[in-house]
């Protein structure tokens, strides 16, 4: 049985995988984390229903909320740049969604 977490999402209990939650955990820390792996926020808008859609270089469209943003993939590293995971931490706090 896999271990599952619930958030608030727009007023209402979502459940969430472990991993998902340590992720939305690394998102709202402060002072803002630079080890947020892009591949685990990908899975996180997954795990709250968005769909992902590659575009030109390294952009990634994602659906979510009724909202389309587009979003440059890091490279060489894996780890989310800071002002992006500030933009998605913003993102998610306007849609009800916290750790």
């Amino acid at each position: 049985m896999k271990h599952l977490r619930a958030i608030l999402y727009c007023d209402t209990i979502k459940p969430m995988k472990r991993k998902h939650h340590a992720t939305l955990e690394l998102i709202f820390s402060r002072p803002v984390s630079a080890n947020v792996r892009w591949s685990d926020i990908e899975a996180l808008f997954k795990g709250l229903g968005a769909q992902i859609g590659e575009r030109e270089g390294s952009r990634v469209l994602v659906r979510l909320f009724g909202e389309r943003r587009v979003f440059h993939r890091p490279h060489p590293s894996p780890a989310t740049d800071k002002g992006a995971v500030e933009s998605i931490r913003k993102r998610l706090e306007e849609h009800g969604v916290k750790p």
